[in-house]
């Protein structure tokens, strides 16, 4: 049974189509699903979590074009996206017992200054350079942060990977982009598992959403592998001042 009619559900797929190729560029796709969700009379937790659906099938979607175009190789992340996906179940469930208030404040700030490393930074573009820590440590430290944020708050999650494996792993703009979307889509099948227990997801409406977000996704990914760091690092830093001001809006 639909959770919501005809042609709000049309309009949800929608946003997703579009979520899906911005996402896939430049992360920020939950800027424009989870308002809509939410006009669409869902509650947060479960318009958190039908998000968590829609986003499983446009990640999943750009994580294999890029692997198609020799951006990431899926086997030898996957001991990386095992890290993420655990990590997010634990920052979901542990949403319940950790204060988050002090997060939310000073999120918008980090995401300002993410913002402000992409456009200001010189020499980011799509050749790789020297990285500051080994895939190991990147791996035991980096990914579980970044996947257990992902599972107990989510914005900006993708703007942090990005910013990790361009400052520490030493990713181009583009092989980044790439790598980040399958730790994605490991943080958000997390925190789903978690949702799915503790929320009520719309699963027909998120399943829906999911299949434009395929479409979305796809045309996204194509565009960036033909344009590179030209036209992922204005989107990055455009769709984290977005994030940073709703999210003062918010508090406000």
């Amino acid at each position: 049974m639909l959770e919501v009619g005809v042609e709000t559900l049309l309009l949800l797929m929608a946003a997703g189509f579009v979520a899906g190729f911005i996402d896939a560029l430049a992360g920020g796709g939950g800027l424009i699903t989870v308002p809509v969700l939410l006009l669409a009379g869902a509650n947060p937790v479960t318009a958190l979590a039908t998000n968590k659906i829609q986003g499983l099938f446009g990640s999943a979607t750009a994580a294999l074009a890029y692997a198609r175009g020799g951006h990431v190789n899926l086997r030898e992340q996957a001991g990386s996206a095992l890290i993420a996906f655990v990590a997010s179940i634990a920052g979901a469930l542990l949403i319940t017992v950790l204060p988050t208030d002090w997060i939310e404040l000073i999120l918008p700030v980090l995401l300002i200054g993410i913002a402000l490393f992409f456009a200001v930074k010189k020499g980011l573009g799509d050749l790789d350079r020297a990285r500051r820590l080994s895939p190991a440590l990147f791996a035991a430290t980096m990914v579980p942060l970044c996947g257990a944020y992902d599972g107990l708050l989510g914005p900006g999650a993708g703007s942090f990977y990005m910013l990790a494996f361009v400052s520490l792993a030493g990713y181009g703009v583009l092989k980044a982009t790439a790598h980040t979307k399958l730790l994605n889509f490991a943080s958000n099948a997390g925190a789903l598992c978690a949702f799915a227990l503790v929320a009520t997801p719309w699963w027909i409406t998120g399943l829906a959403m999911g299949l434009a977000q395929i479409v979305g996704a796809q045309a996204g990914a194509s565009l960036a592998q033909s344009k590179g760091a030209r036209l992922i690092k204005p989107l990055l830093v455009l769709t984290s001042l977005l994030l940073a001001a709703k999210l003062i809006w918010d508090m406000l």
